[in-house]
């Protein structure tokens, strides 16, 4: 039977002067760390909902940190093609 793993997102989220930061942090078992950062702006039109620029930094962090565990992943493939031509 294989071992399950297990990848932890850890979100930090701070709010100021109207606007929303979001910070997730991808922890591996084997001591990678990935950061992934997304802003949210409040419209000085718009009534004031904290869990709505709370939502669009998340999503907006967790899809820069998709953008470099993707870039990551590309680099690993290219280093293992390279390993195995060099063999």
């Amino acid at each position: 039977m294989h071992e399950a793993k297990r990848w932890n997102v850890t979100l930090d989220i701070d709010e100021h002067e109207g606007r929303t930061r979001a910070v997730a942090h991808l922890h591996t078992r084997d001591a990678r760390s990935l950061t992934g950062e997304g802003l949210a702006r409040l419209n000085p039109a718009d009534r004031d909902v904290p869990e709505i620029g709370d939502e669009l930094a998340v999503a907006r962090a967790l899809d820069d940190l998709a953008h470099h565990l993707l870039a990551a992943a590309a680099d690993d493939l290219e280093g293992a093609a390279s390993a195995r031509t060099d063999a």
